[in-house]
């Protein structure tokens, strides 16, 4: 994405029109004849059927047409971009002394750790690179450099470093232990180390055992000591922490959060934070302008009224979008996955609660021939969903084929037959009663969780690479796209299925392992919170191992974002599909209300 065609040279010039995918020029071309079938030969269509049929019983969409259509923000457009350009200006000279004079590295460490969690370190990216590079060489790159740092350096340098690719060795903790291989009890009087030894031994990789110990260690303490810490900002970043870790956060919820927690701050600088609040408001324009055409493309599929069934979320859906990639250049990719993560979601429907098996069947077999003739012995509701389906896919193909010069479409629907495949295997297991091994359910939810569909999508749509080379790279990302889509699917597990279990739906991990091992549900969801941290160990590594290729490095950050945004979505309940009401307040803080 790195070298893609929508990397524009000032990102905040993106109009709402502007690279998305234009309905006039489409409908005005001969090839749109090959490619699309018309919506209206079937969007009239009865929906009815006597055969009885399962519902999610999902309550409806929070978020209406009209509203959606209605939002609009004083800071879309070029009016703001001067001053933009002066605060970023002057936060790279910020940057340039502390990090070219180096001889506080505590100070600009904290610098990019602001800059990073306030959401604008990506206008600084090659900036930062330099001064981590020579912090790394200066103090860090041996142990007889870091002997004498006091704890907080350490952590903080430890976790920034790895974060950027850099192998710190667990062994940078080992003068913290005492004689009875404890961490020291003096640790504990720096509250704010004890914060950053948190959050690094969330960088852990497997086999490390000093960072689980230190894990434990600190958690314990944080947590006994969260009613003791008198600084108001201190106990908020301890408690937020202790939510959910800031290895595991979603970006741009993080960035809200940490812009108003950091104007509490008593050394906030002045600079950083008007930056921080009129770069957010000014990409949260630009997400509202997606939003809005997605909102088109959405009413145009006639789905919300045609498929009662299904989850209608597309502010959801789009949510999931800025999850994964929320940088303003890049809202013609959050254009076309808000519509794949709408379709996912219609068709994981279709698949897990009102489909019939011969139907299923018969709808798998007509993805794989994307043949438009096939739908005939489809049901008229399956031929409404494939005919919606088949034209959207078809239209980011003709898309990419007239921008990008790339015809991507065979990839694009291997994809989505491989999905439709692994939601078919899992609608057999419901219907002929059998409990798969938790081995077995895993290794199709690999795919069945659909973030390889969503990396395809996101690699054959924005890269201007050939064929080959996406391929090979996301060969050599095969295990980065298996690590985040276990965490995805072990987080959405936890948050559906306890509900799923009462409806009687496809097992799911949680039930897996229940049956398998004889556990209750309590100790399966604690098996499964563990298998999590025992997979972002496995990712961490991979990431790790990605410094060579800008290509890959963006590839992995939106495979682990989709990581982070179920456990996000999911985290205190289904926030995706039956407590919309969960994730209403973020909708309004990272959409809808400026700062």
């Amino acid at each position: 994405m790195g070298s893609s065609v929508w990397a524009f040279s000032s990102p905040f010039l993106i109009m709402s029109n502007s690279c998305s995918i234009s309905r006039k020029r489409t409908s005005s071309v001969a090839c749109e004849k090959q490619l699309l079938v018309h919506r209206n030969q079937v969007m009239d269509v009865p929906t009815t059927t006597t055969s009885v049929r399962r519902s999610g019983n999902y309550p409806p969409s929070l978020w209406s047409y009209d509203h959606i259509q209605s939002l609009t923000s004083k800071y879309a457009g070029e009016k703001n971009i001067p001053r933009l350009e002066t605060l970023k200006e002057a936060v790279r000279s910020m940057i340039y002394d502390d990090g070219e004079k180096g001889e506080n590295p505590l100070n600009i460490l904290n610098l990019v750790d602001d800059l990073q969690r306030l959401g604008i370190s990506y206008h600084f990216e090659n900036k930062i690179s330099s001064v981590l590079k020579n912090i790394y060489y200066k103090y860090f790159n041996t142990p007889e450099k870091w002997t004498k740092m006091d704890l907080n350096l350490k952590a903080l340098g430890f976790r920034l470093l790895r974060q950027h690719g850099y192998h710190i060795p667990q062994d940078i903790f080992e003068g913290f232990k005492d004689d009875t291989d404890n961490f020291k009890g003096h640790l504990q009087k720096d509250i704010i180390g004890m914060l950053n030894l948190y959050e690094a031994s969330y960088h852990s990789l497997e086999d490390e055992p000093l960072l689980d110990e230190a894990r434990d260690f600190a958690t314990k303490y944080l947590q006994e000591s969260l009613g003791n810490i008198g600084d108001q900002h201190l106990s908020s970043l301890t408690s937020h922490a202790l939510d959910i870790p800031l290895q595991w956060m979603v970006p741009r919820v993080e960035a809200k959060w940490f812009i108003e927690a950091y104007e509490k701050r008593t050394d906030m600088n002045p600079v950083v934070l008007e930056l921080a609040k009129l770069d957010f408001n000014m990409v949260q324009a630009i997400h509202q302008e997606d939003l809005k055409h997605t909102s088109r493309w959405w009413k145009d599929t006639s789905w919300d009224e045609k498929l009662s069934f299904f989850r209608d979320r597309l502010v959801e859906n789009f949510m999931w979008t800025i999850g994964t990639n929320s940088q303003p250049q890049f809202g013609p990719l959050r254009r076309i996955l808000a519509r794949v993560f709408a379709m996912i979601t219609t068709i994981d429907d279709v698949y897990d609660v009102y489909g019939t098996l011969d139907e299923l069947e018969k709808f798998t077999k007509a993805v794989g021939r994307w043949d438009i003739n096939s739908i005939e012995e489809l049901p008229e509701y399956m031929k409404l969903c494939f005919i919606g389906f088949y034209n959207s896919i078809n239209e980011i193909a003709y898309y990419t084929l007239t921008d990008i010069g790339f015809f991507n479409l065979p990839y694009l629907k291997k994809a989505w037959e491989d999905l439709c495949k692994a939601y078919l295997k899992e609608a057999q297991w419901y219907h002929n009663g059998h409990m798969p091994t938790l081995e077995e359910y895993m290794e199709n939810s690999y795919m069945s969780i659909s973030l390889p569909l969503m990396l395809t999508h996101i690699s054959f749509v924005t890269s201007v690479r050939s064929p080959e080379e996406i391929l090979n790279s996301m060969e050599r990302a095969e295990n980065i796209i298996r690590y985040a889509s276990i965490i995805l699917r072990l987080a959405d597990d936890l948050g559906t299925s306890t509900g799923e279990m009462a409806r009687g739906d496809t097992p799911k991990s949680v039930q897996c392992y229940m049956h398998e091992s004889g556990a209750t549900e309590d100790e399966a969801r604690m098996y499964v919170k563990r298998l999590i941290l025992s997979t972002w160990k496995k990712l961490n590594k991979e990431r790790l191992g990605v410094t060579d290729s800008q290509f890959l490095k963006e590839f992995s950050e939106c495979g682990t974002n989709l990581g982070r945004m179920a456990q996000f979505m999911y985290h205190v309940a289904d926030g995706h599909g039956h407590n919309p009401d969960v994730t209403k307040s973020h909708v309004l803080s990272l959409l809808v209300n400026p700062i």
